[in-house]
């Protein structure tokens, strides 16, 4: 099978697809022609879907994913700059969560929107582990918190230290600074031998909190949680990550107690201009 199809009855051979395919795998010999894909074209395609998405035509169709599964752009539903600056600046790290935990139905949907985000040559290789039972997270927690227990006596920055020695002493006073009581985490992990594999999960993750404000949800990232997975036996065997994978950030989430009502300063930008 070709690497796609011309519909030749809407196609106007403007060459605009030729011209935005990220490959260049497609080529017109002159512009009488259709498009075509090139010799090897399946080698290099990354099958990104820039070809089909940009023909204003609807001329052509890949045949990895079919014309009627790539919905066309509703652009009266993009934000203008305004609402996504006052998204971007208002999102706040939440702390505080309520009980009530998110519907298994939301977080598909956050997921299906997060794997929009840009991976590397398109290889999409993000893998999501979500988990819904707060006593699961109790448990983590705590694994988190004989981790840094034991790394104690290692440390030899001295502020980093009186840090987790808060940290633990908070845990052991009943309150929980590694996951916060969220009802739910949501961690992301890749092939740890993928390029770009640590970009590509962060970004999605990124994705996700955002669309996750958006959908009246709080998240704050699990720094902590994250440097454990990665080092203690214990709790990467109780994740149960596939071989070879890395876990490359978490994020706990859930209906936030509080909300904000000011968009606090930050630094000024660490800019050099060329």
């Amino acid at each position: 099978m070709s690497l796609f199809m011309i519909d030749q009855k809407k196609c106007k051979r403007d060459g605009i697809c030729v011209k935005d395919c990220p490959a260049q795998v497609i080529a017109m010999v002159d512009k009488n022609d259709f498009p075509s894909p090139i010799e090897d074209a399946e080698e290099f395609c990354i099958n990104c879907g820039h070809c089909a998405a940009v023909c204003p035509h609807g001329a052509l169709t890949l045949s990895s994913m079919p014309l009627d599964a790539c919905p066309s752009l509703q652009k009266d539903l993009l934000p203008g700059p305004e609402a996504v600056g006052q998204l971007l600046r208002a999102r706040r790290s939440i702390r505080q969560y309520k009980k009530e935990p998110v519907p298994h139905d939301l977080l598909e949907n956050l997921i299906d929107t997060a794997r929009y985000g840009p991976t590397g040559s398109n290889k999409q290789q993000v893998h999501w582990t979500v988990f819904e039972d707060p006593a699961q997270l109790e448990h983590f927690a705590a694994m988190v918190i004989d981790f840094t227990r034991q790394n104690l006596p290692g440390i030899a920055d001295e502020d980093m230290v009186r840090r987790m020695r808060r940290i633990i002493t908070a845990w052991d006073n009943g309150k929980d600074r590694i996951l916060r009581g969220a009802p739910n985490l949501i961690l992301v992990h890749s092939p740890a031998d993928l390029p770009f594999a640590e970009a590509d999960c962060v970004i999605a993750l990124t994705y996700l909190e955002l669309y996750a404000y958006a959908r009246g949800l709080g998240t704050c990232w699990g720094g902590y949680f994250t440097v454990a997975a990665n080092l203690y036996a214990p709790l990467a065997e109780a994740l149960s990550l596939p071989a070879g994978h890395q876990c490359y950030g978490t994020v706990m989430l859930g209906y936030p107690k509080t909300g904000y009502e000011r968009i606090p300063q930050r630094n000024a930008p660490l800019v050099t201009w060329r």
